[in-house]
């Protein structure tokens, strides 16, 4: 167990837009009334981490420390803590807050507050203080937005799963996927891989997407029926108004009219995946078969914690490859070229 010293935590951070993350360190604010403070172990990194680094999505705030694929053990709790103690096994995703009161907050989609949902990192707390993230040797959170990792999980196999879980398990569920449902998958990457292992354990008939066969094998060993590449124009033929779900996990704009042909009537194509441009769309493509084109952003508190314990009792983790800190930006340079199967995570001891 690592000595924490809330002023001077242990952390990786970008200094300015498009610059290499260094070593430094950090404050954290000390534990209050509600707050656990969890010795983070493990931490993922995800795209959206890089979209922020290198303001692919807009103007962030720096010096910035990402990561919102926490997890770790709680090693301090706050007198009001009533749902973690110390030694529990604890997550943290990509929210630390927000109203609380709003229809939507009520509602447990705390993603959509109002007010406005609090982001892990790259974001500004209720205080007006920069919010920092999990690359660092330690995070306080209020209890309301951290979860329980069940024993079942591996903590290095776990922490992808707060991001890129709830990322496709939302939609997935919320689409009543399950026996009887053909689901497509778009990109067999760190967002795409959770999706075929999910939909498989739901029970539908998944098939892949991807621009190429290279990774057939590996889809194949993670749950997929089928497996497509798109790069062959004979794919949009033969599996034209198969799917009643597609799930797009890819970050890069696509010809959605040739994707929305693939739906059955009444079918739905679901974006996840942000690309930095816009993409374009014919309507009559929706229109012509009753179609729907939605976005999925993660999911609330209560429907993490259902994820989490949907994949420990059917044994699901992330694919993963451990580095250390140091690695950090060799790791960005790799996502980027999809040199990755399926998603780095930060061994937190290293940092």
């Amino acid at each position: 167990m690592t000595t924490y010293d809330s002023s001077a935590v242990s952390a990786y951070a970008a200094p300015a837009s498009k610059a290499a993350l260094e070593r430094t360190t950090i404050t954290r604010r000390p534990v209050g009334d509600h707050d656990v403070l969890i010795e983070i172990k493990f931490s993922g990194i995800c795209h959206s981490d890089i979209h922020q680094a290198r303001e692919g999505w807009g103007e962030s705030i720096f010096p910035m420390v990402p990561g919102h694929e926490i997890a770790g053990i709680v090693t301090e709790v706050g007198p009001e803590v009533t749902k973690f103690a110390v030694g529990d096994r604890a997550g943290v995703g990509c929210m630390v807050d927000s109203c609380r009161e709003c229809v939507n907050c009520l509602a447990g989609n705390e993603q959509f507050c109002l007010d406005r949902s609090v982001g892990t990192y790259n974001d500004l707390d209720k205080k007006g203080e920069p919010t920092l993230g999990g690359y660092a040797s330690h995070i306080v959170v209020d209890e309301a937005f951290t979860l329980r990792i069940p024993d079942g999980l591996p903590l290095d196999t776990a922490a992808p799963l707060l991001c890129a879980g709830i990322t496709v398990y939302s939609p997935l569920a919320g689409q009543g996927t399950g026996p009887g449902k053909k689901v497509a998958v778009v990109g067999l990457g760190g967002l795409g891989h959770m999706g075929v292992k999910l939909a498989h354990a739901m029970g539908a008939e998944v098939t892949v997407l991807s621009q190429s066969l290279r990774k057939r094998d590996d889809g194949l060993r993670l749950g997929a029926d089928h497996f497509y590449a798109t790069s062959d124009p004979a794919t949009f033929e033969e599996l034209a108004g198969t799917f009643d779900l597609i799930l797009s996990t890819v970050s890069a704009p696509l010809p959605l009219d040739d994707y929305i042909g693939l739906l059955r009537a009444g079918g739905v194509l679901v974006n996840v995946g942000a690309p930095e441009a816009p993409v374009s769309l014919n309507l009559l493509s929706l229109i012509n078969g009753n179609k729907g084109l939605i976005g999925s952003n993660i999911g609330g508190i209560r429907q993490t914690q259902e994820m989490l314990d949907f994949c420990a009792e059917h044994g699901l983790g992330a694919e993963i490859e451990v580095i250390g800190a140091d690695r950090i930006n060799e790791a960005y340079e790799r996502v980027l070229s999809s040199e990755v199967r399926y998603r780095f995570v930060i061994d937190a001891a290293t940092i």
